[in-house]
């Protein structure tokens, strides 16, 4: 009985099928075409008519991507009168909306490969990959232009900075590159992604070279400037930015204590570092670390208590600011959804050729995130501090 049965060959159907589907767009778009010639010459094909706008003058071929596949379309050429097809400007029109989603995939994030999946699912073919590596000339060039504009906002009084640890490969070695990553709060209270560049080390020149590029394209009315402890940065703040004045990410101080720690103390000294800043007043909050320092060393961790006596100083420095606002601007709290985003693409891709290459990807996610709900909805109420600068410069004049 197995004798019988027809065996069928899937592949062989599928590729007949789709040939026939594709030979008879072929043959419509072609028909299309030449009677919208025939329609603009107003005259049929080697028809002598008084009304004839135009002659024939053969034909050009022309590739049209499908979802049936690539056809080969045969341009009608005309003299005396320009030919127009709606088709065509249906196509350019088709071809610049996709060009631009790609853009915007890749600024997204999206890998090349995913990208090639997508237009493979939404035309029948795969873009080529002499196309996306021109998209991706693009891409760097809007990158570019974002990252270099120029600053709007007349002020921004709160500013985060961070450094974000990449590897590259140079010379068939493996080294570390740092993106420096600042965001600003503008003076009507929304954050805003205000510079990304490639810092090579993070040192004092890296970040002198930093603050200078900021201040160069618009950053001003800086009053409170927050980030780690990181090497060179403070004293390129003072460099840079005289008035503005720094405070220390209270999370990057306790886990900077906690390295000096035993993991099964870790949990208390927690909670005693956090009553430091629990205080109502700066006042407050320096005799409380004096007796955090003290209990530190009755718990023989005087190493610890050396990092709160040395360093809590500059952890308080928020305090100079409105209460409302305290929560906000004592860490680097805003920056860490960035940080996550740019970890997840940049986990996928592991090491890079070059820091450009490092710098525009970290800067595609800034864009994509600032652009989405994170970068439109108010951060702070500046009129707190508003108010609080106006109440100063009154006791000023006042004497």
């Amino acid at each position: 009985m197995s004798d019988n049965i027809i065996q069928l060959n899937q592949d062989l159907i599928h590729t007949e099928l789709k040939d026939l589907v594709r030979n008879s767009v072929e043959e419509t778009l072609n028909a299309m075409l030449d009677a919208e010639a025939d329609k603009l010459v107003q005259a049929d094909r080697y028809a002598r008519d008084e009304q004839r706008q135009g002659y024939r003058a053969g034909h050009y071929d022309r590739s049209f991507t499908t979802t049936s596949g690539e056809v080969n379309l045969r341009m009608p050429k005309l003299k005396g009168v320009a030919f127009e097809t709606a088709i065509i400007e249906r196509y350019r029109r088709r071809e610049t909306s996709v060009e631009e989603a790609l853009i915007e995939m890749y600024l997204a994030g999206v890998s090349v490969r995913r990208v090639e999946d997508i237009t493979e699912a939404l035309w029948g073919t795969k873009v080529s990959p002499g196309t996306i590596s021109n998209l991706n000339k693009k891409a760097y060039e809007n990158i570019e232009k974002w990252r270099n504009r120029k600053l709007t906002s007349q002020a921004y009084p709160y500013v985060y900075v961070d450094g974000v640890f990449l590897k590259r490969c140079w010379g068939e070695e493996f080294e570390n590159i740092s993106v420096l990553v600042a965001v600003g709060v503008t003076d009507d209270g929304y954050r805003e992604v205000i510079g990304a560049k490639e810092g090579l080390k993070e040192d004092l020149e890296s970040w002198k070279e930093f603050f200078v590029w900021l201040k160069s394209r618009g950053l001003n009315g800086v009053k409170l400037i927050t980030g780690d402890k990181a090497l060179g940065m403070v004293e390129a703040i003072g460099q840079v930015f005289p008035d503005a004045k720094y405070q220390r990410c209270i999370v990057h101080f306790y886990r900077n204590v906690f390295s000096v720690v035993p993991k099964q103390k870790v949990k208390a000294v927690a909670k005693m570092l956090k009553a430091i800043h629990a205080q109502e007043d700066k006042k407050a909050a320096r005799e409380k670390a004096k007796r955090v320092a003290e209990k530190l060393r009755s718990m023989k961790l005087s190493k610890a208590a050396s990092k709160v006596e040395d360093y809590i100083e500059e952890t308080l420095t928020y305090m100079s600011f409105p209460e409302q606002h305290w929560t906000r601007i004592r860490t680097n709290n805003t920056l860490e959804r960035l940080n996550r985003e740019i970890k997840r693409r940049t986990k996928a891709v592991g090491t890079f050729p070059d820091g450009e290459s490092a710098l525009m990807l970290v800067c595609a996610r800034l864009r994509h995130v600032a652009s989405s709900e994170w970068g439109n909805k108010r951060y702070l109420n500046m009129e707190h501090l508003n108010s609080m600068i106006i109440s100063e410069e009154e006791n000023i004049i006042a004497g």
